[in-house]
């Protein structure tokens, strides 16, 4: 769900812009540009920093998820319903042909809310928060469940993180470009000093700002993957239902509106879950797409 891409993007961001900021203060950026823009050698440039920027972030992103989430790792001996978390994520995963077990783990949260990453299929997590566990029966559960594995099975996260890693280069590509032409007001050398100043502020605002914008075209893609993993969860579970039954129960919570703790909780506001396709450029951000279009796919599948 909403977890597992928002903090994807939030650190990929953070990586782009320390790396910017680094390389800067290095002074590497002039090297490109001493005898005019080497197109070649800045694109070759941007590719090896764009992609490692984005693979820093895919090895980062179950380290991350514990830290900012407080992801509590459960162990597989626990009583009660944490065990039966553990072994219905170990099943599903069995079923879906995973060959290392996943962790398993519960965050303290009223979000109805729950998500899976991790660097590899090997090195996976599933996560699911308190207000998930006490807000829905054990079958909606198990199909939720049976969505995250999906996204494990699917390599969802190393396609993104490629996607990602695309997106970076650009970005730092075209920041780099402007930056140059618009900083180059004169060729004199007294003026070389404020040229520089001038385009290294220039390439941390254009970065910050083409990495957000890059941003939309990753979350068209994770828009897409939602919908591959609703399918895996039938798949998976060989219950259709559990999953549609999972997202009515999310639908009818934020029908609720006001009174619902869960329709004003930061998931639901971020992904602008509602019944409608919506529109406007805020649209073009959101990482799932609305319920009643899940939903919809879901029972014609």
């Amino acid at each position: 769900m909403l977890k597992r891409i928002g903090l994807f993007l939030l650190t990929n961001l953070l990586v782009i812009l320390t790396v910017s900021i680094t390389l800067n203060l290095l002074g590497v950026q002039p090297y490109l540009t001493r005898r005019g823009l080497n197109i070649e050698a800045l694109l070759w440039f941007c590719l090896v920093w764009g992609f490692g920027g984005a693979f820093v972030s895919l090895m980062m992103s179950r380290l991350m998820a514990k830290w900012a989430m407080g992801v509590e790792v459960i162990d597989p001996t626990s009583p009660g319903q944490a065990v039966w978390l553990v072994q219905t994520v170990h099943r599903l995963a069995r079923q879906a042909g995973l060959r290392v077990m996943p962790e398993v783990g519960i965050y303290q949260s009223a979000d109805v809310n729950a998500f899976a990453t991790g660097p590899s299929k090997n090195r996976s997590l599933v996560a699911v928060s308190s207000g998930l566990l006490h807000s829905m029966r054990e079958d909606e559960i198990e199909g939720v469940l049976a969505h995250e594995v999906a996204h494990i099975q699917n390599g969802d996260m190393v396609t993104l993180t490629l996607i990602q890693g695309t997106v970076n280069a650009f970005a730092m590509f075209l920041s780099r470009v402007i930056a140059y032409a618009l900083s180059q007001r004169s060729s004199d050398e007294e003026d070389r000093g404020t040229n520089y100043f001038l385009n290294s502020v220039l390439v941390i605002v254009f970065d910050l700002c083409f990495t957000i914008l890059g941003s939309m075209v990753v979350a068209w893609f994770s828009r897409q993957r939602e919908f591959r993993a609703d399918r895996g969860s039938a798949k998976i579970s060989g219950h259709k239902e559990y999953m549609v039954a999972a997202l009515r129960s999310l639908q009818r919570q934020f029908e609720r509106g006001p009174t619902s703790s869960a329709a004003e909780s930061p998931a639901f506001a971020s992904m602008k879950i509602s019944n409608e396709g919506g529109s406007g450029f805020l649209a073009l951000f959101r990482t799932h797409p609305p319920l009643a279009e899940r939903i919809a796919a879901l029972e014609r599948a």
